[in-house]
C-alpha cells in the first residue's frame, strides 16, 4: 500500500475557513501520523468532501450519510477539546 503523503494531507486540511482550519490542521499535524492506515484513508476522503459538509458534521448539526466518518468526527473533536 502507497505510503500517504503527509504533507499533502496537512495542505489539505487548511480549507480556508476559519473554524475548519482550528480543527482539522492541528488534527493533520498532531494525531493524523498515529491513526492506523484504514482511518488515515479515511481521513484522506473526508477531506474530499465539500466545506459546508464537513463545517455542519463537525459542529454537530447534521450527521454524514456516510457513517465511517462519525469515529472520525469524533476523534477530531475530542483531540480540538484537549488542545484548549
Amino acid at each position: 500500500m502507497q505510503q500517504l503523503d503527509k504533507q499533502k494531507i496537512f495542505w489539505h486540511s487548511r480549507r480556508g475557513m476559519l473554524e475548519l482550519d482550528l480543527l482539522l490542521v492541528p488534527f493533520a499535524n498532531d494525531v493524523f501520523s498515529d491513526l492506523n492506515t484504514q482511518d488515515q484513508l479515511l481521513y484522506e476522503r473526508f477531506l474530499e468532501e465539500e466545506d459546508q459538509d464537513l463545517f455542519a458534521w463537525l459542529m454537530g448539526t447534521v450527521e454524514p450519510q456516510n457513517k465511517e466518518y462519525l469515529n472520525l468526527i469524533a476523534k477530531i473533536l475530542a483531540h480540538s477539546k484537549q488542545a484548549t
